[in-house]
């Protein structure tokens, strides 16, 4: 845990839905992620004094040390089971879901791993003099989503005993149980203050490593064992709580983009609406023309407009597929505003600055408009965006990669406006054909 000062793609969700996950899990079914003697299998990340190490069959971190020691290989939904060992006043953290880089408790989730008795009376407001971590809120107490999701409090050991713990992340469900108590079970989607959502985008990653987070205190774990759940996803099938935009049979939901200059949300706005009707008409007749559906996939010819959702969006959670040919270049318009940028990063020579990769913010002028990263697969292989857009700010993960983390976006249309508070979702062309699939959408009912 990162102790805050006092003055946050294998999809498995249709594991659900098929039954094949349950809560109930045979010793049988677990796979040993410790061989007892050595950290094969396991990468330590940001070692600090003597890391990790094995004594008795037990992996501990060094007093005076630590660092992230995550698993070498990447989970999405998952039973992880495991024992601890506290010092008094020790601190640690399990890592889920998390990137071998950068912040676990933020860029994924930290389970909160933490001696509970001084900690909770180090926060007892006018008691207990605080332990070394001074007075913690409830949701850095142990078995918390660290800074997000407190946990119960009473089911831990005294220092220095054995501890058993289970985590189980099925989808958007967290739950963990300590020695035989169920101490959390949380919907990440039940999740609606912004600031958390911008401070946590790691909550919304579908799969990561699994690890400890050592904080220079003497913690030891052992009997470390997994349960992989991870299954194939049904096509243009929605997860739990989003809804589909495309049902893989029609264009029912969509229309055409209006003829510029009536592209322009503020110029279509200014319409009659007998104008508006008839520009529509011809929108959506240029749409039928040039967009159709082909195996459970929308396919563009190479010619006329772009294509919309009828409806508008304001703060959301959307899922979308889609494949390029090579030098090919598209995007997604968010509130009518451009544009998650889709391009061919791999194709040489790049065009028009297309090597830095697709998920940022091009049209951006003041605010970060680049990646963080390449995460495009190659040509002929389909890409997923998962884009959290929540007021003006988005982050945007391509195929499970965080490349824009909480950035503003900029309203093209009008430079010193904020962006639109609602507005349509645009598939966006430039006369290259293009396919989409598993189109979702989970609106944010936002505090």
């Amino acid at each position: 845990m990162k102790l805050l000062k006092l003055s946050t793609i294998c999809i498995c969700a249709a594991a659900i839905a098929s039954g094949c996950a349950t809560n109930r899990h045979s010793d049988a079914e677990f796979k040993s992620v410790f061989d007892g003697q050595t950290l094969k299998g396991w990468i330590l990340q940001g070692k600090k004094g003597d890391g990790y190490g094995v004594t008795n069959g037990a992996i501990f971190c060094a007093k005076g040390g630590g660092g992230n020691l995550l698993t070498e290989k990447e989970y999405s939904d998952f039973v992880f089971r495991f024992e601890f060992k506290l010092d008094p006043g020790a601190n640690n953290g399990v890592g889920i879901r998390a990137p071998l880089e950068g912040d676990a408790a933020y860029l994924g989730m930290e389970i909160q791993v933490l001696e509970e008795a001084g900690a909770l009376a180090g926060r007892i407001e006018g008691g207990a003099q605080p332990n070394k971590q001074g007075k913690l809120r409830p949701e850095q107490l142990h078995g918390s989503i660290y800074d997000v999701v407190a946990a119960k409090t009473g089911a831990q050991k005294p220092a220095g005993e054995w501890n058993s713990e289970e985590i189980t992340a099925i989808g958007r469900n967290i739950k963990v149980v300590v020695n035989g108590i169920k101490v959390l079970d949380s919907d990440i989607n039940d999740i609606t203050d912004p600031k958390i959502i911008r401070k946590h985008p790691g909550l919304f990653r579908e799969r990561g490593h699994i690890g400890f987070l050592g904080h220079n205190d003497h913690v030891e774990f052992r009997n470390i064992q997994i349960k992989d759940l991870c299954s194939s996803e049904k096509q243009n099938v929605p997860p739990d709580d989003f809804v589909a935009l495309f049902n893989g049979k029609d264009l029912k939901g969509w229309k055409g983009l209006l003829k510029s200059p009536n592209d322009n949300p503020i110029k279509r706005a200014a319409l009659s609406p007998a104008e508006h009707q008839a520009a529509q008409k011809l929108a959506d007749e240029d749409m039928r023309a040039n967009w159709s559906v082909v195996n459970g996939q929308i396919v563009f010819s190479g010619k006329g407009r772009s294509l919309c959702t009828v409806k508008d969006y304001a703060d959301f959670e959307m899922l979308v597929d889609w494949k390029l040919p090579a030098q090919g270049d598209s995007g997604i318009y968010l509130r009518g505003t451009p544009q998650v940028q889709i391009w061919d990063p791999h194709t040489q020579p790049t065009k028009h600055g297309s090597e830095v990769g697709s998920g940022a913010f091009y049209n951006n002028k003041n605010n970060p408009s680049k990646p963080l990263r390449v995460a495009d697969k190659p040509i002929g292989e389909w890409n997923r965006f998962r884009i959290l857009m929540v007021g003006e700010r988005a982050h945007v993960f391509l195929n499970g990669e965080l490349v824009t983390r909480d950035t503003v976006l900029e309203n093209f249309w009008k430079r010193a406006d904020p962006i639109f508070a609602s507005g349509q979702i645009e598939l966006q062309n430039h006369g290259d054909g293009l396919e989409f699939k598993n189109i979702y959408i989970r609106e944010l009912s936002t505090k």
